[in-house]
């Protein structure tokens, strides 16, 4: 991996797109080895129970784990797309803020593996997941489309 701007966090996030921003999602630590992001728990992220949908932790794992495999690979000029992603619901939220943290488990040539933990305010251990993700060479193409950053209206950057 090719070291990162000084302004990698500034970078991150102002590219992170309209779902992550509709989430409030904000990345607070950019390093090889460990992502973190934060979310404030508003009326949005919850389900008619009033507690955390299952999908905003499930999203949360999937950016941070994505975000990782992404930068691990920048410096090659390759990309990453998910597989799978498994998401596990620990424990039950109602509001306060959540913090996601992920960290590479496997970083091969062809795919990654990343694990996420969220912690509530209380450090209390809400959800954790797995994201396997696949490394693309340059110029590939998925969903008929070369694979690359795209801006708000869906145009690549």
């Amino acid at each position: 991996m090719s070291a990162f701007p000084d302004n990698v966090l500034e970078l991150i996030n102002a590219n992170l797109g309209g779902f992550n921003n509709s989430l409030g999602l904000h990345f607070t630590k950019a390093a090889e080895d460990e992502y973190v992001a934060e979310i404030e728990v508003a009326d949005h992220h919850l389900q008619p129970y009033g507690l955390v949908h299952g999908g905003v932790y499930a999203s949360m794992v999937e950016t941070l784990c994505s975000t990782g495999a992404a930068l691990t690979v920048w410096g090659e000029n390759k990309n990453t797309v998910g597989l799978e992603n498994n998401t596990s619901f620990l424990r039950a939220v109602r509001g306060g803020r959540l913090r996601c943290t992920a960290r590479p488990m496997v970083l091969g040539k062809r795919s990654h593996v990343w694990e996420a933990s969220i912690h509530d305010d209380q450090d209390r251990l809400v959800a954790s997941g797995r994201v396997r993700l696949m490394v693309l060479e340059p110029g590939a193409a998925v969903a008929g489309r070369e694979v690359g950053l795209q801006g708000q209206n869906g145009s690549e950057e």
